[in-house]
């Protein structure tokens, strides 16, 4: 029987420049053109076009260095040690529910695969309110293209699984447009299993793609170090201070693992994701002169319904989510009543034990329904109306971050009427029950039942289920440093040296997945500083 080929213990074996944790000790002072603090989306797009244009670059990744091998669709190895906090990252009043990656390849390692592009009402409204001239989709797309041909983003070409089959029968049965959506693999095995680390290297994350490119081509990745401070003079970042961290994120306390690490760069990259990328900068005590430092931070606020077929669903199996509908971003004006998308989401028995309400007996039989359960999600899209303003990154005593991010009245009331579009549509899919994700909601048989008990509901933090995987802005974009944190261009507005390339750049929230605009925008800011830092010209794909 043949053996999947694993590239991660291949590149080691071939001489990668990798150290930190179980791969060995890191220098106390290292010397580098480019130090990029992060793995992920941003960092790994950075990481492949400064390499490539022949810059010494240093990727500090605070997470561990996994790899297909390690990927057994475990949810009990997978989330201490793929995710942020066991994936038990909370909003400060723990209202909210945070999915973020904590490996080498960053949340893309973990996500569902789910690609889009910026939507062009999302760049309109930039343009309108942050003097974003240049980020038009016509002046995208050439950068879009070139990360859809270097991950091999395309539409999914095989039928899409019964749970999200389900959606688009309900969405048509309504009148609602459904489309399919675009998926980053190669040679997918439609297992299912994507949130968990894909097992056989399908998926075309920053893990698989772009670090190892830059690895071959002579780049240093520091694992299991965790990005503590810089170190600031005269308007400059004069070095980056880090810290080793066991696998589960707490700090090292043996030995030689303790003395902090300080790498002396020309030029530093922020793209930790955007909880802890406005974090390191309050840890170094930035400039921010006009209070734009960690504010603005959106989650897409997502709200679940749940329902039971007389068929089985087997919601764990096949590719996540490819099938979404925007008709209710769509059908109203982006600064009115909230919009929000809908997307069927993979189900794994753990994380759906860990977030249905409920105990005892309606929860078992909840449980033990689980092979017949659909259940659908709604994206809010926040950003776009002064009671949406997004949460606020802090720091607890210890110097780690946290979100406040507080609900208004506005946030629940899209939340409301997404949870009935959600329930309606799966009635009208053939739902037996279902049940919106709230504490004090049951079973309800009868869309008509449905939709009197929840217009009924009060929609508070902690009584409303809510999550996220889609954490966006803190660090934002605008055309003047009284509006943002960083220049079109994607350089801090008071510190030369220092570029952000991650999804804190974002003004707004997408209003989509957004791991493509990730790469799409990126892809442009690295291309600029490779041209302003070497000379040269350096493309993706």
């Amino acid at each position: 029987m043949s053996r999947l080929n694993d590239p991660i213990k291949d590149g080691l074996q071939r001489g990668w420049k990798v150290s930190g944790g179980a791969l060995g000790p890191i220098p106390e002072k290292i010397v580098c053109d480019v130090a990029i603090i992060g793995s992920g989306a941003g960092a790994g797009i950075t990481a492949e076009l400064l390499a490539k244009a022949g810059l010494q670059v240093v990727v500090i990744e605070e997470g561990p260095l996994k790899s297909s091998s390690d990927f057994n669709q475990k949810e009990s190895e997978a989330y201490p040690s793929l995710y942020q906090e066991s994936a038990a990252r909370k909003t400060e009043d723990k209202a909210i529910n945070i999915l973020q990656g904590r490996c080498v390849g960053g949340s893309t390692t973990v996500n569902w695969t789910s690609s889009f592009r910026t939507p062009p009402a999302t760049l309109q409204f930039w343009q309108d309110q942050f003097g974003l001239g240049s980020y038009t989709a016509e002046a995208l797309a050439p950068y879009f293209a070139q990360a859809e041909r270097r991950l091999n983003i395309a539409p999914w070409p095989v039928a899409p699984n019964e749970n999200n089959e389900l959606l688009r029968r309900g969405a048509v049965k309504l009148g609602i447009p459904a489309a399919s959506i675009a998926r980053n693999v190669k040679g997918c095995w439609n297992l299912g299993s994507c949130g968990l680390g894909c097992p056989t290297n399908a998926k075309q994350s920053m893990l698989v793609t772009t670090i190892p490119a830059a690895l071959d081509l002579g780049a240093q990745l520091l694992t299991e170090t965790r990005a503590e401070r810089f170190e600031l003079a005269n308007g400059r970042v004069t070095a980056l201070v880090c810290r080793n961290v066991e696998p589960n994120g707490a700090f090292a306390q043996y030995g030689r693992a303790q003395t902090a690490i300080k790498i002396i760069a020309k030029h530093y990259v922020l793209a930790g994701g955007a909880i802890n990328s406005p974090a390191v900068l309050l840890r170094s005590g930035a400039p921010d002169p006009h209070g734009r430092l960690g504010v603005r931070t959106f989650l897409h606020p997502v709200l679940m319904s749940s329902g039971i077929f007389a068929q089985q669903v087997a919601a764990w199996s096949g590719a996540p989510q490819s099938i979404y509908s925007d008709h209710f971003l769509q059908t109203q004006p982006m600064d009115g009543p909230m919009g929000y998308k809908l997307e069927a989401p993979p189900l794994h028995p753990l994380i759906f034990a860990s977030t249905v309400p409920g105990f005892g007996e309606g929860q078992h039989a909840l449980l033990k329904a689980f092979a017949h359960n659909h259940t659908l999600l709604a994206l809010l899209r926040d950003g776009f109306h002064d009671e949406a303003p997004g949460g606020k990154v802090r720091l607890r005593g210890d110097g780690s971050a946290v979100l406040d991010y507080p609900l208004s009245d506005y946030v629940m009331d899209g939340g409301r009427r997404a949870l009935l579009s959600m329930m309606q549509i799966q009635f009208a899919a053939g739902a037996q029950q279902v049940l919106p994700l709230h504490e004090m909601a049951a079973p309800y048989s009868s869309w008509v039942q449905a939709r009197a008990a929840v217009m009924a509901l009060p929609m508070k933090p902690r009584l409303v289920k809510i999550v996220s995987a889609h954490v966006m802005g803190g660090c934002g974009l605008a055309a003047t440093e009284a509006q943002g944190v960083t220049r079109p261009d994607g350089l801090h507005w008071q510190l030369d040296n220092l570029s952000i390339h991650d999804g804190s750049l974002f003004p707004t929230s997408i209003g989509a997945n957004p791991q493509l605009s990730v790469y799409g925008m990126v892809n442009r800011l690295a291309q600029g500083l490779a041209k302003t830092l070497t000379g040269r010209d350096v493309a993706l794909a």
